[in-house]
């Protein structure tokens, strides 16, 4: 099982970035998937959700209005669309898959920075 994150980067801030998740050797479509982020000395934060088939969402109160989490369960893959990047955005993303088993991605490193 493998999720692979990719899209993060360097950005400035008010500025956007898409995030995605490509899931192999899973059913993808039977297993909730949420991205995270961790920034340096805070704990782990949970971002967004989705579940299974897309038709329940949640995000924390600071990205709300400002990030899209969405998944194509054709593609195996989930994405984080995030617009009006801040700083305090700054952190290693991953996502994690939670079904049957649950599983984490290796993280991607967004940095909001002028």
């Amino acid at each position: 099982v493998q999720l692979v994150e990719s899209g993060g980067g360097l950005v400035q801030p008010g500025g956007s970035l898409r995030l995605s998740c490509a899931a192999s050797g899973v059913t993808f479509s039977t297993y909730a998937m949420s991205w995270y982020r961790q920034a340096p000395g805070k704990e782990r934060e949970l971002v967004a959700s989705i579940s299974s088939t897309g038709g329940s969402i949640n995000y924390v109160d600071s990205v709300k209005g400002r990030f899209t989490i969405s998944r194509d369960n054709a593609k195996n893959t989930v994405y984080l669309q995030m617009n009006n990047l801040k700083p305090e955005d700054t952190a290693v993303y991953s996502c994690y898959a939670r079904g049957w088993f649950t599983y984490w991605g290796q993280g991607t490193q967004v940095t909001v920075s002028s």
